[in-house]
């Protein structure tokens, strides 16, 4: 079931050479209707499943292993609230490494991005002095809490390489719907992608839109 299938009709006037005069309508898909999760459901648990994209893994490989039909591709990708999928879908190893590589050149791919603290805790009871993952300068220092005098310097580098596929991680972790809730799901996108009673309604899926032709001298 595609997405496209889902979206209602707009009748535009037909203006092509193909045209048999003014009553002549082409009838397109209205791409501007999107269907968006309530923002309430977001965080209730028990509609969602947590899913962990694998590498090379598509959004109709993710429906068909959840829903049996890869052509529910559109509902993963709503439900997961991704707009953008060029910038919002984890990119595989190969295309991180190309595109790490084209941003900062071959030279450039492991040189440090920023620094991090490493954790730091206390031997004698293992108290956490220092937590990990801090962004810090790359001389950040701290008293070593087990050697009066001592000073530890907890900073470690990260490259860009390892900054890019950090951050290429963080989208493979994905809400999805659970799939007892999938034909409500997909019933409620046909109800709101209806149309109300208008002077340009045709039928509960189609209006007709003027569009005037412009000629030219």
């Amino acid at each position: 079931m595609s997405y496209f299938r889902e979206l209602p009709n707009l009748e535009f006037q037909n203006f092509l050479e193909s045209s048999t005069g003014s009553q002549d309508y082409i009838l397109l898909k209205n791409i501007f209707v999107r269907g968006k999760l309530r923002d309430d459901l977001q965080n209730i648990f028990t509609v969602f499943n947590k899913y962990e994209i694998e590498d090379d893994e598509r959004p109709d490989q993710v429906a068909d292993k959840l829903y049996g039909d890869p052509f529910l591709d559109w509902v993963v990708l709503v439900t997961s609230n991704i707009i953008n999928f060029q910038d919002e879908w984890p990119l595989t190893q190969q295309q991180l490494y190309d595109y790490v590589e084209n941003k900062y050149g071959v030279e450039k791919m492991n040189g440090t991005k920023y620094f991090k603290t490493k954790e730091v805790r206390r031997k004698r009871d293992n108290a956490l002095i220092l937590p990990p993952d801090l962004t810090v300068d790359k001389t950040f220092s701290i008293p070593d809490p087990d050697t009066v005098g001592n000073i530890l310097y907890p900073a470690t580098g990260v490259t860009n390489y390892e900054w890019e596929t950090e951050k290429n991680d963080k989208k493979r972790l994905i809400y999805v719907l659970r799939p007892e809730y999938l034909q409500q799901f997909i019933k409620d996108m046909r109800d709101i992608s209806q149309y109300g009673f208008n002077s340009e309604f045709v039928d509960n899926k189609t209006i007709r839109v003027t569009n005037s032709k412009v000629l030219s001298p």
